[in-house]
């Protein structure tokens, strides 16, 4: 199973721990992309700092952003999962997990990220700031920068089974899943039952409590029939029917009575 997940907008510190060492992430066929983006972050950030608030739409609470991506080469680095932080990373608490939990976390979660294309929970990186919904004046939109190393690098991490993707529109835009890959990937949709509404706080929420709720069970589900199946017998209340073309992704509906 690989679970592909959006960012958080907030970042937890660097630290003090070496600094990124960008040939030790994972997915080493996005390298080239990933060196395109960070070099030219950098030299956007350590100039003209109104410029990059501007490109990077940071408001001016978030000015310190600027000099913070300005210093990724040398700032600390941590584990991805303890970087990103916010509702989906609160409710996954990757830090709780057990021990068997944590290594299925590390085989199975992928990051999306504007900066680093994607990465695994256990990949090492510095706190920055850089949404896949930027344009960079070198290199453009970076979902559309992402998309084609994406398409070399992707399918092969996908292997054989579930994809579970629970990112967020702007970075689905850097890879959708095609073909076969697609015929096997489930999409996931949070509703207040009685609404029938998306809460956005609540949709994320939940979706870090499935995440949690997979790890945790040791649940291996191969394809989205088998997930829906190990949802219902998680206890969530799941809708959802087989796509009517071949090479098209599940959409499955979790029902949630209480918003929190």
């Amino acid at each position: 199973m690989l679970v592909l997940l959006p960012p958080s907008e907030g970042k937890a510190a660097s630290g003090r721990g070496a600094p990124l060492k960008p040939e030790s992430l994972s997915l080493p066929g996005l390298a080239a992309a990933r060196e395109a983006v960070l070099a030219e972050l950098v030299d956007l950030c350590a100039g003209d700092e109104e410029k990059a608030r501007e490109v990077l739409g940071l408001s001016e609470g978030l000015r310190g952003e600027v000099a913070k991506n300005a210093e990724l080469r040398t700032a600390g680095a941590r584990p991805a999962g303890e970087i990103y932080t916010g509702v989906l990373y609160d409710a996954l608490d990757l830090a709780s997990l057990d021990a068997a939990a944590k290594r299925r976390a590390a085989r199975s979660l992928l990051v999306f990220s504007g900066l680093w294309g994607a990465v695994r929970v256990t990949d090492r990186i510095p706190s920055y700031r850089c949404s896949m919904g930027v344009k960079l004046p070198g290199l453009g939109a970076l979902s559309g920068h992402w998309r084609a190393p994406m398409a070399e690098v992707l399918p092969e991490a996908a292997g054989q089974g579930l994809v579970l993707d629970l990112r967020s529109a702007a970075y689905a835009a850097a890879w959708r899943p095609k073909g076969e890959v697609a015929g096997r990937t489930a999409t996931v949709r949070v509703l207040h039952a009685p609404t029938r509404k998306v809460v956005s706080h609540f949709n994320k929420a939940t979706k870090g409590r499935i995440v949690r709720s997979l790890l945790t069970a040791g649940a291996a589900p191969k394809d989205p029939a088998e997930l829906v199946v190990a949802l219902r017998d998680l206890g969530y209340e799941v809708e959802a029917a087989a796509p009517a073309r071949a090479g098209t992704a599940w959409a499955l509906d979790v029902l949630v009575t209480e918003v929190h």
